[in-house]
């Protein structure tokens, strides 16, 4: 697991945080590994290597959501006990959102053969058997997407936490994906709508 505050986590979802640093003895993570941070999901390790305070840059604290070098230094002074000199060593690490953790791994693929369309269909079908829904979901998702989940079912008139579970049906056959705020279509959902969109018709 990744601990992050709070403020760190929109950044680290949109990827304008992309960078941290850490006062370990030795690295709690490796390149390659999938880490859970609660509550956004799943962040994946790119880089790490042990670097000298003095080496790290204001590019560096701008990609670890801090306005300042001396922002970041006094943040990372205040996280340990143990004094921060110029020639200390830290842990620097380079990564990237990866996800919500619950995402299906077809999720991402938007490459839908007509038979892959007419299983979704079926599925869907199956969902709306007691009420039709999946398509009102999916068509408000892809109209606003990492709005709250609450906004969302206020516009469709439906109780939050019911709303909430339908989504992650969606979520089961990979046509969505979740945010610390919101959803959106995930590539095979986008791809399955566009699969099964009617054209327009030509204006005559």
């Amino acid at each position: 697991m990744l601990l992050f505050q709070k403020r760190f986590h929109e950044g680290l979802v949109s990827g304008a945080v992309r960078l941290t640093f850490r006062r370990w003895k030795k690295p709690h993570v490796k390149v390659g590994g999938r880490y859970r941070c609660h509550p956004i999901g799943v962040l994946e390790v790119d880089r790490v290597e042990l670097v000298s305070v003095a080496n790290i840059t204001v590019a560096d604290a701008s990609s670890s959501g801090f306005d300042s070098r001396e922002a970041l230094l006094d943040y990372m002074k205040t996280a340990s006990e143990e004094p921060l000199e110029v020639d200390s060593d830290v842990y620097r690490i380079e990564l990237h959102y990866g996800g919500d953790g619950d995402r299906v791994t077809v999720a991402l693929d938007d490459k839908l053969s007509p038979e892959d369309v007419g299983v979704l269909r079926k599925k869907l079908a199956r969902l709306d058997e007691k009420g039709p829904w999946t398509k009102k979901t999916l068509a408000i998702i892809e109209a606003e997407p990492r709005v709250a989940a609450s906004k969302l079912a206020a516009k469709l008139k439906r109780d939050k936490l019911e709303f909430k579970e339908d989504v992650r049906k969606l979520k089961r056959l990979g046509l969505t994906q979740s945010f610390e705020v919101g959803y959106e279509l995930s590539p095979r959902g986008k791809a399955y709508l566009a699969a099964t969109r009617k054209p327009a018709r030509p204006k005559k």
